[in-house]
């Protein structure tokens, strides 16, 4: 997996080395990891990822906000956001691999 970006060909690409899948059965797995990902986030529920971190959904609530062009106060709506915490795993292997360089 070289590049900047990884890419859903890339991971079924990876699985399809690792596990030894077919191309297709690979793609196709990939694809219902991130459907059922996205499907529980869409259903207002956090994901947990062992060793690798956690999608949670967080509350904002509405606030006043600048236009930093000219100043002038605009309301923001209360929403609903999407963040991820990386496990401390994850968080440690990065830091790792950085050092090296």
């Amino acid at each position: 997996m070289t590049g900047k970006t990884l890419t859903r060909a890339a991971l079924a690409d990876a699985v399809h080395r690792e596990v030894g899948l077919s191309r297709q059965e690979s793609a196709v797995l990939v694809e219902a990891l991130l459907d059922m990902i996205s499907d529980t986030l869409a259903d207002g529920n956090s994901v947990k990822l062992s060793s690798f971190g956690s999608f949670v959904l967080r509350e904002k609530n509405g606030r006043v906000g600048r236009n930093p062009k000219t100043g002038e106060e605009v309301p923001i709506d209360p929403r609903r956001v999407l963040v991820f915490k990386p496990s401390q795993v994850l968080k440690d292997r990065v830091d790792h691999a950085l050092s090296r360089r």
